[in-house]
Formats: structure tokens, sequence, C-alpha cells
């Protein structure tokens, strides 16, 4: 019998550095274009170089980094259109979730999602929307019972939350989710189609502000609030 494989503690260094770089690159603590130098992660996580240059390669995967030639690793920038690709893309994948997850939808799991839009109506910060927002599209789309698809959606939704926190991790302004409550009211009437297609409306409505950046000067953010 072949042996499994046991992976080494270098590998298990640089997730750990990956997911934690991740987090605050989604969160906005770092910003587009810093530089991810490995000397000050290095000895941050009491780790050798090796380390953490695979944990840059795995940012650079996730889109989060990239390397520049002569100016190192850097986090990603990005633009309207990577915004518009995830929306399209969140649409294509959570229909198709929750197409396959509506015959094992119960009422208590909808009574769950509806509690997630009502936390996501009382946020009172882009963060806590984020979080209430993330648990209702999963209690909808999870119960697909296809680990491969739900680890693609949970990837793009780290995506939509780096693009909400660049754009609204100051000045959030509390809202109320018709969408949600209509997905919800749907469901529970059994008009499969119709949750559909509002969720596929839903995920690809992109909003867009100005913010200032650290020269004082303003640009355009763009987000999807879905």
């Amino acid at each position: 019998m072949a042996k499994s494989l046991k992976k080494k503690p270098e590998d298990t260094i640089a997730a750990k550095i990956s997911r934690t770089l991740a987090d605050r690159i989604v969160r906005g603590e770092l910003s587009p274009g810093a530089r991810l130098r490995q000397d000050h992660v290095a000895d941050e996580f009491g780790a050798s170089h090796v380390p953490v240059r695979e944990a840059f390669r795995r940012l650079e995967a996730q889109g989060l980094a990239v390397n520049v030639p002569r100016r190192g690793v850097r986090v990603a920038d990005f633009g309207l259109a990577d915004v518009q690709e995830v929306a399209e893309m969140r649409a294509a994948l959570e229909v198709l979730a929750l197409r396959h997850a509506i015959p094992k939808l119960t009422s208590a799991i909808l009574d769950e999602a509806e509690a997630a839009t009502l936390a996501g109506d009382r946020a009172m910060d882009v963060q806590q929307w984020e979080e209430a927002n993330r648990r209702f599209h999963r209690l909808i789309t999870a119960p697909c019972g296809m680990p491969r698809l739900m680890e693609a959606i949970d990837g793009l939704h780290a995506a939509s939350a780096r693009f909400l926190f660049s754009a609204w991790r100051a000045g959030w302004e509390r809202r109320t989710d018709t969408d949600h409550r209509a997905i919800i009211d749907a469901l529970r009437g059994r008009r499969e189609e119709e949750a559909l297609r509002v969720l596929a409306g839903h995920v690809q409505w992109i909003g867009q502000r100005a913010v200032r950046t650290s020269t004082g000067s303003t640009r355009d953010a763009f987000a999807i609030v879905g």
C-alpha cells in the first residue's frame, strides 16, 4: 500500500503566510501597488525565504499579487473590467449552484438566509455587511453538494469582497436588500426560475463611487454589491 504523502513544514508555513496576506489584501489593509517585501514578511512570520516565495506564488495564482520586473512583487490593482468579469462568473456559477441546491433547501435554511439578510440590513460597517451577505449566498447555494463548484464560488466572493472594501471601506451606508428578500420569497413559493433570474441580476449589479487616494486625489472605484 502506498504511503500517504505528508506536507512539508514549509508548505504549511507558506499556506499560513498566503492566507494572512490574502486577508490583508482583501480587506484593503494592503493597497494596490504596495510592495510585498520578502525580508519583511519572513521576519514577521519567523520563516525562511522559501515559504515566503511560495506564498507569493500562491497570491499571484489568486490574482492578488503580481511580480513586476525590477519592482518586485506587488499587490495587484484592478479595474472595472476585473469587477465585471467576477460579476459574470458569479452569476453563472451561483445560478448553477442554486439550481442544484433548490431540491435540498428546507424552511430552516431559508429562515437562516432571512436572518442573514436582516443582519446585512442592520450592518454598521462594510465588514459586517460583507460577512452577512456572503453568509446569505452560501446558505442558499451550498446545499448543491458540489464542493469544487463551491470552492470556485468562495474564491469569487473573496474577489468581490476586495472590490467592496476598496470602494466602501469608509462612508458605508446602511441599506435594505430587496433582492435577497425577493429570492427567498420566490424559493418559498417554489418559483424556481424567478429565484434564479433575480439571483443572476443581483450579483451582476456593480456600484460606483469616488474614493480618495493616499495622494489626496480621487478615483472611481467599482464594486459588486450583491
